[in-house]
């Protein structure tokens, strides 16, 4: 199913709350106006132009896989980008979007439930890891996207009022907003039902990579192609979309890009940054074709700065990147890992939250939570007998 709502047959039979009501009460448009179900690489941030930098030159390092594929392996999620994406498609009908009795959008817990559930009966074994305080170095570019939501919010009303339905397709994409509300329900969501979070105490993606370079899980799931520079072995994307049965999931090996590319670590984090991050200004006109050949040529970022020609392209004021450089090489990310262990569901807090707190239909939870407890009982029958109960696929796969 494209929709996540259906996954499971989940429908909740929760309260529709109409857009118009939504903007005088809360104006919170992005949250109740219909959307076509994007693909999950819409929403992607990080490295500016990684993903077609590396199809173009070195295309064998990002794999096609199935999601069955991934049956068995522990996953580091980042669940930020997968609570914005369910908020951005989870059901929608005409001009209502869901909520519970209070009028509270659930769409996030939907969501979250229902491809949680999704991840276990396939075998994979789902870790979420949520955001800390931003690092300083990226408050500029919050402070730019809360300018742009600002903007996107008052053209929406627009196109509402005079029913520009391409206006509104358009704009109401751009203001949906991760709020604390939805990480902490997504977080006592997941622990009820028995699922790992850690709270990262900066940026998920880096807690991700260095989870991930511990060998606690096979790898990051992420749209954000950050995940790569802060080192994480492996990277997965569309692991999380609400269609990946119909669109394959893209897997990286950092090791791999390295290779093929010709670059050491530092030298991929200087073309990262070149190429445009989230945590400072990129040099107009240096895009990541420009910016491999000049890492190629001149090796590192100091040395291309003394040869670059100034008159063409001009550095932002400032420029930060040797800061940057530092944040990527060495994060601020928890070294303490704790013990990822996978527990049975807790069936009453579960029933509390969903039905009597946020208006989910009873009987289609006690289902739900039926499915996370065979799934549980699989995963304890792999662990007692020293093997995974789900075996990865050996399947050859595209590249």
């Amino acid at each position: 199913m494209d929709d996540p709502d259906q996954e499971t047959g989940m429908h909740l039979g929760s309260t529709k709350t109409n857009i118009k009501m939504e903007i005088s009460r809360h104006h919170s448009l992005p949250l109740a106006f219909p959307l076509p179900l994007p693909p999950t690489s819409s929403v992607a941030m990080g490295i500016k132009g990684l993903t077609k930098l590396l199809s173009d030159n070195a295309p064998t390092t990002i794999k096609e896989q199935r999601f069955e594929n991934y049956s068995g392996r522990k996953i580091a999620i980042d669940a930020s980008m997968s609570i914005y994406q369910f908020l951005v498609v989870v059901g929608r009908n005409g001009m209502e979007t869901l909520t519970n009795e209070a009028g509270e959008v659930t769409s996030h817990l939907q969501g979250m439930f229902n491809r949680t559930i999704r991840l276990l009966e396939a075998g994979i074994m789902p870790v979420y890891v949520f955001d800390g305080q931003p690092p300083e170095l990226k408050k500029q570019e919050l402070a730019k996207r809360n300018l742009k939501r600002e903007d996107a919010i008052r053209d929406l009303t627009v196109a509402i009022e005079v029913g520009d339905k391409e206006g509104i397709r358009k704009f109401s994409k751009r203001t949906v907003k991760v709020t604390k509300r939805h990480n902490e329900d997504c977080k006592r969501l997941l622990r009820l039902m028995g699922i790992p979070v850690i709270e990262a105490p900066c940026e998920a993606e880096a807690q991700c990579a260095a989870i991930c370079k511990s060998n606690k899980v096979y790898a990051v799931a992420s749209e954000d192609t950050d995940s790569l520079t802060f080192g994480a072995p492996r990277l997965v994307r569309h692991l999380m979309d609400p269609s990946s049965r119909k669109i394959p999931v893209m897997e990286f090996e950092v090791s791999k890009i390295l290779e093929e590319l010709k670059l050491s670590m530092d030298q991929f984090i200087d073309l990262c940054i070149l190429s445009g991050c989230d945590y400072c200004n990129s040099i107009k006109g240096i895009g990541g074709q420009t910016a491999l050949k000049l890492i190629h040529r001149h090796g590192c970022m100091e040395n291309i700065l003394q040869n670059i020609n100034k008159e063409r392209y001009h550095l932002p004021e400032d420029w930060p990147y040797k800061k940057v450089r530092q944040l990527f090489r060495e994060p601020n990310v928890s070294s303490e890992i704790p013990e990822l262990r996978w527990t049975a569901p807790d069936d009453e807090g579960l029933v509390n939250f969903l039905v009597n707190e946020n208006s989910f239909n009873n009987k289609r939870v006690a289902k739900a939570i039926e499915k996370i407890k065979v799934a549980e009982i699989k995963f304890s029958q792999g662990r007692l007998e020293g093997v995974s109960a789900y075996a990865p696929s050996r399947r050859k796969v595209c590249s």
